[in-house]
C-alpha cells in the first residue's frame, strides 16, 4: 500500500511555493525535480479557511488552486495524488505553467478493470484461467506421433 499527496516542480519553485512555512521539507528527485510531500502538519499550516478546494484532490489544502497558479510563473508545478492497495489504485494529477492550467485534473484507475460480464475481481480471474486454458487447448491439438515413430 502507498499514498502519495505532493507537489513535483523544480527546487527553485518550490521554494517560492513554500517560502517560510517550517512544516516544508522538499526532497530531490531525478531529471532536476523535486518533490514536495503534503504531510499533515503541512497541510494545516498552509490551508486558507474559507478558501476554495482543489477539485478532484482529497489532501489539497483549501487555498492551493491560488496559490499554484501564482506559483507557476515562476515554472511548471504539477499537484499529484496516487493512492493503492494491492496492486489496485487511483492516481490524479494537476499541472500549471505560466499562471494557468496546462493539465486539467487527469485522473486514472489501475488494476483489474470490470467489464460488462465481469466484475473487477473476477475479470482478472477469468482472463488468467483463460489464458491458462488456451496454452492447454493448443498441446491437445498438437498432433502425436503415432507409435511407430517414436
Amino acid at each position: 500500500m502507498y499514498r502519495l499527496q505532493a507537489a513535483i516542480a523544480t527546487e527553485s519553485v518550490l521554494r517560492e511555493l513554500v517560502g517560510s512555512t517550517t512544516e516544508a521539507c522538499i526532497v530531490p528527485l531525478a531529471q532536476h525535480l523535486w518533490l514536495l510531500p503534503m504531510t499533515d502538519a503541512l497541510f494545516d499550516a498552509v490551508t486558507v479557511a474559507g478558501a476554495l478546494e482543489l477539485d478532484g484532490f482529497w489532501k489539497a489544502p483549501a487555498g492551493s488552486d491560488l496559490l499554484l497558479t501564482t506559483c507557476s510563473e515562476a515554472g511548471p508545478v504539477a499537484y499529484v495524488e496516487a493512492d493503492y492497495f494491492g496492486g489496485a489504485g487511483t492516481q490524479t494529477a494537476q499541472v500549471w505553467d505560466a499562471g494557468q492550467v496546462v493539465l486539467g485534473i487527469a485522473p486514472c484507475r489501475r488494476g483489474a478493470v470490470a467489464d460488462d460480464r465481469h466484475s473487477e475481481l473476477s475479470g482478472a480471474a477469468v482472463a488468467r484461467r483463460r489464458k491458462g486454458q488456451s496454452r492447454r487447448r493448443v498441446r491437445r491439438n498438437r498432433p502425436r506421433a503415432s507409435p511407430r515413430h517414436r
